[in-house]
């Protein structure tokens, strides 16, 4: 996907990192910030994170430069709102993470911005950085995948000795 830019106002937030765009052409956008990852809904800190991007962009203009799509077909943008990237205010109010994963992703400009906002998140102990050791998304979600593929292989497993005990 070449890089594309989008303008329209956004209509919703599903997460801490995720969001609709409209544009004029009233074409809905699924967008996911790019270079942060938030804490799932379910998770500690999860409606926190996803208030604060609501609160941030929600029923506003929004720019957003998109220069990749991921796995799931959403746009992967820096959106900015009023001059502001809501992605950087997220990590600055410690209800996201810097996905360095991703870093080399990013301008160095804005990898320098998300290191820095998270490092001082970090050292005022706000949002998340308030617990001792927060665990990220994307243990949580690993942990969660694991934890249900146990549960199947030990339900099937059960169920297969049923069955060879009853005959």
């Amino acid at each position: 996907m070449a890089a594309e830019t989008l303008v329209g106002r956004i209509i919703g937030v599903a997460d801490g990192a995720t969001l609709p765009l409209l544009d004029s052409s009233k074409q809905s956008h699924k967008i996911r910030l790019s270079g942060i990852d938030a804490p799932e809904k379910k998770q500690a800190f999860g409606q926190q994170s996803k208030v604060a991007l609501s609160n941030l962009a929600y029923g506003r203009q929004a720019i957003a430069e998109c220069p990749k799509r991921d796995r799931y077909q959403r746009a992967v943008c820096v959106v900015t709102v009023a001059g502001k990237d809501v992605g950087l205010q997220q990590i600055h109010q410690g209800l996201a993470w810097w996905y360095r994963d991703y870093a080399h992703e990013q301008r160095a400009q804005d990898r320098r911005d998300y290191e820095r906002a998270e490092q001082t998140a970090q050292e005022k102990r706000v949002g998340l950085w308030r617990e001792k050791d927060p665990t990220p998304p994307w243990d949580w979600r690993r942990e969660r995948r694991e934890h249900s593929a146990a549960k199947r292989q030990g339900q099937a497993v059960s169920g297969t000795e049923k069955t060879t005990h009853s005959g």
